[in-house]
């Protein structure tokens, strides 16, 4: 497989406000790097404010980013801007977390389908037949392209921005949080026609979430944030199933158990998620860690284990989780 996106040493920084002083600095992402192959899906996870969705909005260069380097198939994108950055813009697409307010309630579900379209010049006299053709791909019929969002149920409307997200064939599709706002029966239809997708077509996800359940159904490879570092990284099913950092095994122990006679150990965090003004020293997870001792005075690096699985712990855990 192909590189798609690579990003090495990502840094994005906000400067604080008055009330904190300017010198004040929140690095919500501080310096992490990943790749991504076509046809491959990645998985980055964490609790809110940890720093996923300010990295996606870096990648679709939403933000402009501190630091660090992103490049989209061999074109380092980080610092575009203008004409360069609106012609890559057909390579990459979001698709956002809530389908309610990311819709123009006063346009057409067909006229926001081929607002991509027009925008880059595409539309022409075949636009027609591709928006029909999107409806199609994400599962509505053609003619609820004459629908107004509000006549849409919330599973309904999240197809018709996946259909805008696709309607320029996206090379990068970043979805944040995409089934957060949707019932659970609705989670389910939209996560099967994700993968659906992914299958047939050419393209890789960045899927952005704070549900690991959600995420194994989609990724490929799962990547875990914490106050803007990525502390875990391996596939889906060796992070999900052999989890070796204590924040990963505390986050599936959230995970409700499917079987009700499950009594996996549930992990509870102690203390409130430190200030990204303010980080700890060293681990930035030892101040909720209880395996932290004076080694965790020092940052431990991203480093791979035998496995390949990647690991920032001065204490991993070298077996399967217990009860996960």
């Amino acid at each position: 497989m192909s590189r798609l996106l690579e990003v090495e040493d990502l840094q994005v920084q906000f400067r604080g406000s008055r009330r904190l002083g300017d010198k004040q600095v929140v690095r919500a992402v501080d310096g992490i790097t990943f790749g991504l192959d076509m046809g491959e899906s990645l998985g980055l996870v964490g609790e809110s404010g940890c720093g996923k969705t300010t990295t996606a909005r870096a990648v679709m260069r939403i933000l402009e980013p501190s630091g660090g380097r992103i490049t989209l198939e061999d074109v380092d994108i980080t610092h575009l801007g203008g004409k360069s950055l609106r012609a890559i813009r057909r390579r990459l697409q979001l698709v956002f977390q809530d389908p309610y307010s990311s819709l123009n309630a006063r346009m057409m579900v067909r006229e926001i389908v081929a607002e991509p379209l027009r925008v880059q010049g595409l539309y022409r006299s075949d636009g027609k037949a591709r928006v029909d053709e999107l409806l199609n791909t994400v599962g509505l019929r053609p003619e609820m392209g004459n629908r107004y969002p509000y006549e849409l149920s919330g599973g309904q409307r999240q197809r018709v921005g996946i259909a805008r997200a696709l309607a320029l064939s996206p090379r990068l599709l970043v979805l944040d949080e995409p089934v957060s706002a949707l019932d659970v029966s609705i989670q389910a239809q939209v996560l099967n026609l994700l993968v659906d997708l992914r299958n047939q077509a050419e393209m890789g996800f960045l899927f952005i979430s704070h549900d690991l359940a959600v995420v194994r159904h989609v990724c490929d490879r799962i990547a875990v944030m914490y106050l803007g570092v990525i502390v875990e990284h391996g596939t889906a099913s060796e992070v999900m199933d052999t989890p070796h950092h204590p924040y990963t095994e505390a986050l599936l122990s959230a995970i409700p158990a499917e079987d009700p006679d499950d009594r996996r150990k549930r992990i509870i965090l102690e203390g409130d998620v430190p200030s990204q003004v303010n980080l700890p020293s060293g681990c930035r997870f030892r101040t909720r860690c209880w395996k932290a001792d004076d080694a965790c005075l020092t940052a431990p690096p991203l480093a791979r284990l035998e496995n390949g699985h990647a690991v920032a712990c001065h204490h991993p855990r070298t077996g399967p989780a217990d009860g996960i």
